[in-house]
C-alpha cells in the first residue's frame, strides 16, 4: 500500500498484510473501565446495538444491512463457515467471540431519520447496554447518532453514510466510517463521465434536500467542472419523494444535456425510473445524446429502477461480482443464509461489526481507548475492498472506488449492475482537515 500524503502514527496496528506478525496489543484492563464506565461487560456476553431504517425510502438498504450484521454476529461467535474470516488480513479473531465473550445484539429501526436514530441508539445504549453501535442509510442519521455515541463514551462504527460531513466537519474520536463518501464519488467518477461523454457538457443537478444530497452535489458539481463540464441548474427535492414530475419537467427546457441525479434508495428508483419514462434519454440537445449519471449507486437502487438503469453510470463502495476470495467467501454464506446476493449495505454492515470486534481482540480491551487505537491507522485486507486504511487523522477508510455501470441485458435481477472501473485509492485521497472539524478527546463515560 503507499499511502504516501497520510500522517503515520508512532505504529502500525499489523503488518499481516506484507507478511509479517501482528503488533502487540496495548493492555486496558476491564476492571478499571468498569468503574468509569456503565457499560463495561461484566458477564459472559456483549451487546452490540444495529440501528439501520427499516421504514421510509431506505428501508431496503436498512434491512439487507441488518441481515449483514447477523452474518457478522455469528461468523464472530463460530458459527456457520466463517465468511470472511477466513479472509482476513490483519485479524486476530478467533471464532470464539470477543475476549472470552459472545457477542450478543439489538436491533431498532432509525427510519433514515436523525431524531428517530438518536432515539434507537440511546435506548440500545441506556437500557440494552450496547457496547458498541452500528448502522444508518442516511448521513443525517449517521452523524446524530456519531454525536451521541461519542457523548455517551461508546463506539460507533458507522454504516452506510457517504457525506463528507460524517468524517469531516462532524467527525468524533469514538467514530468510524469504512463506507466511501461524496468526494471520493467525484473523483473517480467525473474523469469516467467526461472520457464517455466528452468535457463540453451542461449537467441539471436533482438533489436529495439533505445532508448527504448537499454533499453529493457539491463533491460532483466540483468534480466535472473543473474538467470542464458547466451547471446549468441545482434543484434540491424532499427526501421520500415519489413523485418527480414537477422536478424533470423543467429540465427538457434548462438547455442541460446531462441530469445527475444526487438520489439514493426509493428516491433514486423513482427519479431515475421516471425520468426516462420522460423520455429524457431519447433527447437530442447541443447536439448529444442526452445522458443520465447516478453518482451513488446501490445494487437495492438498481434493481428497483429495472430497465431504467441500462447505462447509467455511478460508483459504490463495494459488489458482490468482484473476483476476490473475499467477497466469494462472503457471498456465498450470505447466499447461504439469505438466499440472494448481499449489497453493499449488507457488506458495509458485515465488515463494520468484524472491524470492531478485532480492534478489541487486538486491544485486549472493550475500553474505547484501547479499541480507537487498535483502529487508528489499521490497514487490513481480505474484506473484499483491496488494502484497506482506517486513516487516524479522521476516522476515514482509504481504499479503491468501483465506478458501475447499469447492464445492458441482464440475466436476471440480481445481475443489473457490472464493474466498469476500479480507481485505485491515491485517485480519490485528500488530506484529513479538507473539511475542517476536530476529533476531539476520546470518551468513555456514559
Amino acid at each position: 500500500m503507499n499511502f504516501r500524503r497520510v500522517d503515520r502514527r508512532r505504529f502500525l496496528k499489523t503488518t499481516a498484510i506484507a507478511g509479517a506478525g501482528l503488533a502487540m496489543p496495548t493492555i486496558f484492563p476491564s476492571s478499571s473501565w468498569a468503574q468509569d464506565h456503565c457499560n463495561a461487560p461484566t458477564g459472559s456476553t456483549v451487546v452490540f446495538g444495529f440501528s439501520v431504517p427499516l421504514s421510509g425510502p431506505y428501508g431496503d438498504e436498512g434491512a439487507d444491512q441488518l441481515r449483514g450484521y447477523e452474518l457478522a454476529v455469528r461468523h464472530i461467535n463460530g458459527e456457520g463457515d466463517g465468511g470472511m474470516l477466513n479472509t482476513f488480513k490483519g485479524s486476530v479473531l478467533k471464532g470464539n467471540g470477543i475476549l472470552g465473550k459472545k457477542v450478543e445484539f439489538v436491533s431498532g429501526d432509525s427510519q433514515a431519520l436523525a431524531d428517530a436514530g438518536r432515539a434507537t441508539a440511546n435506548r440500545m445504549i441506556e437500557r440494552d447496554g450496547a457496547i458498541m453501535v452500528s448502522g444508518s442509510v442516511s448521513s443525517a442519521e449517521a452523524i446524530a447518532v456519531q454525536s451521541l455515541c461519542s457523548d455517551k463514551g461508546i463506539i460507533y462504527m458507522a454504516g452506510i453514510t457517504h457525506s463528507n460531513d460524517t468524517t469531516g466537519k462532524d467527525k468524533r474520536r469514538n467514530g468510524f466510517r469504512h463506507f466511501f463518501n461524496a468526494y471520493m464519488s467525484g473523483a473517480a467518477l467525473a474523469p469516467v463521465v467526461v472520457e464517455a461523454y466528452g468535457a463540453d457538457r451542461r449537467a441539471y443537478h436533482i438533489t436529495a434536500d439533505y445532508n448527504w444530497g448537499w454533499s453529493q452535489e457539491e463533491s460532483i458539481v466540483e468534480a466535472t467542472e473543473r474538467l470542464g463540464w458547466e451547471t446549468a441548474e441545482r434543484v434540491l427535492t424532499p427526501l421520500g419523494t415519489t413523485d418527480f414530475t414537477q422536478w424533470l419537467t423543467p429540465v427538457a427546457n434548462s438547455g442541460a444535456d446531462v441530469l445527475v441525479l444526487n438520489h439514493y434508495g426509493n428516491d433514486m428508483a423513482n427519479a431515475l425510473t421516471q425520468a426516462v419514462q420522460f423520455g429524457l434519454r431519447d433527447r437530442v440537445v447541443n447536439g448529444k445524446n442526452f445522458e443520465i449519471v447516478v453518482p451513488m449507486f446501490s445494487d437495492l437502487n438498481a434493481q428497483a429502477a429495472g430497465e431504467a438503469v441500462k447505462g447509467i453510470l455511478g460508483t459504490a463502495n463495494w459488489m458482490w461480482k468482484l473476483e476476490d476470495e473475499a467477497t466469494k467467501a462472503f457471498t456465498r454464506s450470505f447466499g447461504q443464509a439469505y438466499g440472494q446476493p448481499p449489497s453493499q449495505s449488507a457488506h458495509t454492515g458485515y465488515v463494520q461489526a468484524l472491524l470492531y470486534a478485532n480492534a478489541c481482540e487486538m486491544a485486549g480491551t472493550f475500553h474505547p481507548e484501547g479499541v480507537i487505537e487498535a483502529l487508528e491507522d489499521f490497514e487490513f485486507d481480505g474484506l473484499g475492498d483491496g488494502p484497506t486504511l482506517y486513516r487516524a487523522g479522521d476516522h476515514q477508510c482509504f481504499k479503491q472506488v468501483l465506478v458501475v455501470k447499469g447492464k445492458e441485458d441482464p440475466a436476471d435481477r440480481f445481475d443489473i449492475q457490472d464493474v466498469f472501473k476500479v480507481v485505485d485509492v491515491e485517485h480519490v485521497m485528500y488530506e484529513p482537515d479538507k473539511w475542517g472539524g476536530e476529533l476531539g478527546p476520546i470518551r468513555s463515560q456514559c
